[in-house]
């Protein structure tokens, strides 16, 4: 597939977007999410997304005991695939994979409905960042880095796979679409600090800019760890720019949109960015 041929050889289907707020208790934070994807799934969502770490906030000691190797995992990941498959659902969520180096991988999964690992995606570009009047974040210090892009099929086309501060370099989702995506997901706990400023803007400007859907999953609100508060607002934008689902600032709960690969075609078509491209 070219970028800017208009992608359209999925069926429009419906994604839905978790919203949660997690902790350093991992079996409430996968209880809270199988709750949230069975009802997204029985609303009539074909795949659902899940935050970043939404199995854990917390301390990196009480992190590293967790970590799970992938693809095989552990009793995690065998959570997640009873999510996926129990619902009948394409599941695509962030994970703390354990890396070779003793660090871990900030991982962005999609699991098929048979509950198998489909696609990996290991984040590139790490958060260390000081905060003024919000934390100070050195994602570095415990997790190692990808290098690769990645997308992955679903039914209602390609998705490219993402993980939060990726969403700052505008040069991945490029690359991603150049792949064949016509969607992109950003599974996120993004920091209120920076959310509410920046948050729409950058999802809105990726999908403007790729003419793709963006499928965000979100965090919200406090951890209870490291003054960490994120920002919430799950949302999809569609490939003109619009955002056609979003949860509010805080509360679990999810949203819902229909993915149409037509849309996009539609969009390309009209407006041939991608294909007008000549650097």
């Amino acid at each position: 597939m070219v970028a800017g041929d208009g992608g359209a050889a999925g069926t429009p289907s419906k994604a839905a977007v978790v919203q949660m707020c997690a902790t350093a208790d991992v079996h409430k934070n996968l209880r809270v999410t199988g709750d949230l994807v069975a009802r997204a799934a029985q609303a009539g969502a074909g795949a659902v997304f899940a935050p970043e770490a939404f199995t854990f906030i917390g301390p990196g000691r009480e992190r590293a005991k967790m970590l799970e190797p992938l693809p095989g995992g552990g009793p995690v990941l065998e959570e997640c695939r009873a999510m996926a498959a129990d619902n009948r659902v394409h599941f695509v969520f962030g994970f703390h994979e354990r890396a070779p180096d003793g660090r871990s991988f900030n991982t962005c999964v999609h699991l098929d409905p048979e509950g198998q690992v489909a696609a990996l995606y290991r984040k590139i570009h790490l958060f260390d960042v000081d905060l003024a009047d919000g934390p100070r974040l050195l994602e570095s210090r415990g997790t190692a880095p990808g290098n690769s892009p990645v997308v992955t099929e679903l039914p209602f086309g390609i998705l490219g796979l993402s993980v939060c501060y990726d969403v700052r370099f505008p040069v991945l989702y490029q690359r991603l679409v150049d792949l064949g995506a016509i969607a992109l997901t950003v599974p996120s706990a993004f920091t209120r600090t920076t959310g509410r400023d920046h948050w729409h803007v950058l999802l809105r400007a990726r999908a403007i800019e790729c003419q793709a859907y963006v499928i965000a999953p979100a965090q919200y609100g406090e951890h209870g760890h490291a003054n960490r508060i994120s920002y919430g607002h799950s949302l999809i934008v569609d490939p003109w720019g619009d955002v056609v689902a979003e949860c509010p600032e805080s509360g679990d709960g999810f949203a819902i949109a229909e993915i149409d690969p037509g849309r996009v075609q539609k969009v390309r078509r009209e407006l041939p960015s991608l294909a007008n491209r000549n650097i």
